[in-house]
């Protein structure tokens, strides 16, 4: 067993879960990844939902095999924001958790502007509206006349409610409890006058505590089914964004960040919320940081596209990788089409090809043939993407942004980043790729004062992870792409 200072980031995403042992040396993060494990939605009768229970035990192996290597000084859980599980008065959980792309929030937000407007919620929360959102979610259960809302005595989102199962401390925390579209910024509580409208238990909702928050030690039972002890239970930055943020290599203001996997997180950090009418007409949201900062950004539908695309293949019985669907899309014809990234009928699980192709027939485009094609076509979509979000950014920060970072598991698709830096005439920087896990780590050292400052934290990250520099090219190309683009997606 190794000793000394080591911290357990369990960093679990849309596609797969991560434990990862981060431990400081002169300076530098030194990071092992002791276990990977997969993450998929179960379909049950047309309902989509996550494997709580099957994700808590793949925690408790992580926990075991990190045990085994290595003495744990803290343990953190990051996850995806929105969802939750409801838990009765006995703590037992009622039901399980709906995954966000479940089809039930469908027009629910419609239905909630009938009883409070989409202003009035924006200047309270300062949230991009989005179907998937806790309130939606709730909302589409009252709506459905679920018994659930009745006897349940709590929510916990996702990294709570795992963080309770090991602590026994229920709480919301700060950059998740953000995503809901439930939380007041300006207030520093939940947004009490919305919950009352909509007619909302007020009990489900839990304290709010900041990110770096000692919950207490790991629970006996736990601790001895793992064998890893009464490990201090951290609360990080749970939204797995935050603490990707966190890791971003940044030095200065003028950069923004993009954390790329299934989705894309584009924005910048500000010390205060955005909240006004072009940020709310944009639909740019600003949830919670580290260290009291905000992340004012817009989620982009990121990779899930090709992520899509890859498992319809798969199930053709083609099972090609990423990198070789990298290969085919470098090789493909630039620009035959183009499709909005963003567009809703991309959000579901489904065949993305024939959704994408269904996309340029209506909009009077050609089609993609080869899967090269497709791919690129994607790829494409989300530069010029990142392109209109940057000018909106620029104009709603007062900022001119020189630098963009691509941080997370999409800083390793080199077509993209290079695809970013033409489409936004920006030089990109990328890595590290372990960002989540990395700043998990690094916000649990802050909880233990083994680190004074998110400044020194990003000084370690710097020195600790080779970054990538792609300078723009054919940007005139890129240009004219992105007038077709901006035809495309304006409101007609």
């Amino acid at each position: 067993m190794r000793k000394g200072i080591n911290y357990l980031a369990l960093d679990l995403g849309a596609e797969s879960g991560r434990g990862i042992i981060g431990s400081l040396e002169d300076g530098k993060l030194r990071l092992d990844v002791v276990h990977r494990f997969p993450n998929a939605p179960v379909k049950v009768r047309g309902s989509l939902f996550w494997n709580a229970l099957g994700l808590f035990e793949q925690i408790e192996q992580a926990i075991a095999r990190a045990g085994r290597r290595y003495e744990l000084s803290g343990i953190g859980i990051d996850t995806w924001g929105v969802d939750f599980g409801l838990l009765g008065s006995d703590d037992t959980l009622l039901g399980n958790p709906f995954h966000y792309r479940d089809q039930r929030t469908e027009g629910v937000m419609e239905r909630v502007f009938e009883i409070v407007s989409a202003e009035e919620i924006f200047e309270r929360t300062g949230i991009q509206f989005m179907r998937i959102n806790s309130l939606y979610q709730l909302y589409s259960m009252k709506l459905l006349g679920s018994p659930l809302l009745e006897i349940a005595s709590s929510m916990m989102l996702i990294p709570n409610l795992l963080t309770f199962w090991l602590s026994g401390v229920k709480c919301a925390e700060f950059t998740n409890a953000t995503t809901t579209q439930c939380y007041d910024p300006r207030a520093g509580d939940w947004a009490w006058q919305i919950i009352d409208k909509l007619g909302l238990p007020k009990s489900l909702f839990p304290e709010v505590i900041q990110p770096g928050t000692i919950l207490g030690p790991m629970l006996p039972e736990a601790a001895e089914y793992t064998g890893a002890g009464r490990v201090p239970i951290i609360a990080t930055a749970s939204h797995d964004t935050a603490s990707a943020v966190a890791a971003v290599p940044s030095s200065d203001s003028n950069s923004a960040y993009i954390s790329s996997g299934t989705w894309s997180l584009m924005g910048v950090e500000t010390s205060e919320p955005i909240i006004n009418d072009f940020s709310r007409e944009c639909n740019f949201t600003n949830e919670g940081g580290v260290c009291g900062s905000y992340r004012f950004l817009k989620n982009i539908m990121g990779l899930w596209l090709v992520q899509e695309m890859k498992r319809t293949w798969a199930k053709e019985g083609s099972d090609i990788s990423y990198s070789q669907l990298s290969e085919m899309a470098a090789s493909a014809q630039p620009f035959k089409c183009i499709i909005d990234p963003d567009d809703p009928s991309f959000l579901a699980p489904g065949d993305m090809p024939a959704r994408i192709r269904n996309f340029c027939e209506s909009s009077g485009q050609a089609t993609p043939k080869s899967r090269g094609e497709f791919v690129r076509t994607a790829l494409e979509g989300l530069a010029l993407r990142y392109r209109s979000v940057l000018e909106k950014l620029e104009t709603l920060t007062s900022r001119h942004i020189k630098t963009i970072h691509i941080v997370g598991g999409g800083s390793q698709n080199r077509l993209l980043c290079q695809f970013a830096a033409d489409a936004t005439a920006r030089e990109v920087v990328a890595g590290p790729i372990e960002a989540t896990a990395a700043g998990n780590i690094l916000v649990q050292a802050m909880a233990c004062g083994e680190i004074s400052s998110l400044e020194e934290a990003r000084e370690i990250i710097r020195s600790s992870f080779k970054l990538t520099h792609y300078q723009p090219k054919e940007t005139e190309k890129w240009d004219e792409a992105y007038q077709r683009f901006t035809e495309l997606t304006s409101p007609k």
